[in-house]
């Protein structure tokens, strides 16, 4: 039995490691070059959300951590579990790619993740790279990459698990193991989560009914590794999500959704010589959504990939060569003409590392069985001009593939219909030293042949409107952050986005989209408790292309906290929207009120 004095000594060594965070430059970053890299050698515009962040925060979904961090804002047609858009610098979710463990998902035929059914519970940490990275992951990466990572197994065997419960009837609750023995490593979750909701609808849209519309999700996932011998490993990973949700569909029907999504990997991890890693990879997605309401409809997409990647240090720099072959198919049970098309691609990457410059240059072509070839590249500059102060410069192009919908769906698509092209130039400041965080960026990122939904439709035989390369964008804007300790136990953040993401073929407001908005938090540590208060602010957004139906702004206050109370647990307690402000993200759709959840969780790292 431990003593009174260890005992104390364990929660006051793990109350420091919760105060300090570690330095955002020490850190290493995956998603930025698809190998690991410091921080601190990356030119792109980075930020990694920690395991530890996101457990003390309290938070209840991906899209509520997500939503505190700069340059991003969020949409939901209801609740949590409802239809979510994640828009990252202004760019569309559909000009982001989401990567769960380095598998991409995303259905074919809408083009976006679904971000409603990814469990917050099943995230050991994130990470968003901002910015074009068509040269790195091709087609779609136009507005950035965000990369969700699960728990992976090293150390003696370990287990975790908590359980969450708060408003709206919400109850959550998972447990995991994860650890090594000898040459093998394991990791294995798995949850469930039931909420009542509220109505996703308001007054005044047609759809309204106002029963609460809840939801029920299961979860699991797992990775395996094995050393077969010093510098060769094989590794599997799964995640199987399972999730039923409540719409509303006029006052008399009731109305639900499915939505099924399952990954797999196998990849074998190589090294080749002393300075020479081969990865090779092959992966599958499938997003499976159903919609029942009078009648039914079923969209189930697949995405299947083959990866040889190579990476070789040549002394302070590094030479990445990269081949990808990726089918997308859409089953017999969705309403398209053409249910399949393969990209091959290859692609190759240069970091210089030369006393205080970097230097990135990429270049990539993607050849589609649909639209053909396409080429990207990039090219970035980085220069330390003082000890913890470092100016980034970029220039890269992207492109946005046509979903499925926008060339095939009948009386909809067209299949003449051309990617999305984006020119992107950016240029930042990053300062950090003694416990000051500081960021500035600003970028111009100009798309042309922007699909959108044109009314009525230029080519001849459609009724109504068409998808159809017609409009130009510009996503432009600045993005500040900071960060600084305030003695050992207050520590302040804020960002501030200001931005003009606009349609120039009409000179309007991108759909729901802030020229404003950031947020403010302050925390404060004591012993082993720690609290803080957060205020989200947006300003005003319109519903509407033609920018007639305006939706106000809003700020938000949220208070939570932690207090650690042994070693390997600790409790949660967050109060969402403290003020109980009534607003909305999308037109006459249904938003949280002042909400209250308290979580326990056992094996915190």
């Amino acid at each position: 039995m431990t003593s009174p004095a260890t005992r104390q000594a364990a929660l006051a060594s793990l109350a420091l490691a919760f105060a300090v965070p570690a330095s955002a430059l020490d850190s290493v970053v995956v998603t930025a070059t698809r190998t690991p890299q410091a921080a601190q050698d990356i030119i792109s515009d980075t930020l990694t959300i920690s395991a530890e962040e996101i457990a003390r925060s309290g938070a209840g979904s991906i899209t509520e951590v997500l939503q505190r961090q700069r340059g991003i804002e969020i949409t939901r047609n209801g609740g949590s579990a409802t239809n979510s858009n994640v828009y990252l610098r202004g760019a569309n979710s559909n000009q982001v790619i989401v990567l769960l463990d380095g598998v991409r998902i995303g259905s074919a035929t809408s083009g976006a993740a679904a971000w409603n059914a990814i469990p917050l519970g099943a995230v050991e940490r994130i990470e968003v790279v901002y910015g074009p990275l068509s040269t790195i992951y091709g087609a779609d990466a136009i507005g950035g990459v965000i990369q969700i990572f699960t728990r992976k197994g090293q150390g003696a065997l370990a287990l975790d698990a908590a359980v969450l419960a708060g408003s709206y009837g919400t109850r959550a609750g998972r447990a995991g193991i994860s650890g090594s023995a000898g040459a093998i490593s394991y990791a294995l979750s798995a949850g469930k989560e039931r909420a009542d909701g509220f109505s996703s609808t308001l007054p005044g849209i047609s759809s309204y009914n106002k029963d609460d519309d809840g939801y029920d999700r299961k979860h699991a996932s797992g990775q395996l590794a094995w050393q077969i011998a010093p510098g060769h490993e094989l590794a599997a990973q799964f995640m199987h999500i399972d999730q039923e949700s409540d719409f509303d569909s006029g006052a008399t029907v009731r109305a639900w959704n499915t939505q099924k999504l399952d990954t797999i990997a196998l990849s074998s991890r190589n090294r080749v010589a002393r300075n020479w890693k081969m990865t090779t990879q092959a992966s599958q997605s499938r997003d499976k959504s159903g919609s029942f309401t009078a009648s039914a409809s079923q969209i189930d997409t697949t995405q299947s990939m083959v990866s040889w990647q190579h990476d070789i240090a040549l002394g302070p720099d590094s030479l990445q060569l990269l081949a990808e072959h990726r089918k997308e198919e859409v089953a017999a049970n969705t309403a398209a003409l053409v249910r399949e098309r393969s990209t091959s691609s290859y692609a190759a990457s240069y970091n210089m590392k030369r006393g205080d410059h970097l230097l990135a240059a990429a270049a990539r072509n993607d050849d589609s069985s649909q639209y053909g070839s396409k080429s990207t590249g990039s090219l970035g500059y980085g220069y330390r001009i003082a000890p913890g102060l470092r100016l980034n410069a970029s220039y890269g192009t992207s492109f946005r593939a046509p979903t499925f919908n926008e060339l095939y769906y009948p009386g909809y698509g067209l299949p003449g219909n051309r990617p999305e092209q984006g020119r992107n130039r950016e240029i930042g400041l990053r300062y950090e030293q003694n416990g000051t965080q500081l960021g500035a960026v600003a970028y111009r990122n100009k798309l042309t042949d922007l699909l959108v939904n044109t009314t009525p439709c230029p080519v001849p035989g459609f009724k109504s409107g068409c998808a159809y390369n017609v409009n130009h964008a510009t996503l432009e804007g600045i993005t500040l952050s900071a960060r600084q300790q305030l003695g050992s136990a207050f520590t302040m953040e804020a960002t501030a986005d200001l931005q003009n993401p606009r349609d120039d073929s009409t000179g309007k407001q991108l759909l729901r989209r802030a020229k404003r908005h950031g947020n403010v938090a302050l925390e404060y540590t004591a012993g082993s408790l720690r609290g803080g208060a957060e205020w989200q602010v947006s300003g005003y957004r319109f519903d509407d292309a033609a920018n007639r139906n305006r939706l106000g702004g809003y700020g938000l206050l949220n208070l939570y906290g932690a207090w650690y109370f042994a070693p390997s647990w600790s409790a949660t307690l967050r109060w969402n929207n403290v003020a109980d402000k009534q607003y909305e993200v999308a037109r006459l759709y249904g938003t949280a009120g002042s909400s209250v959840y308290a979580g326990l969780r056992y094996g915190y790292k």
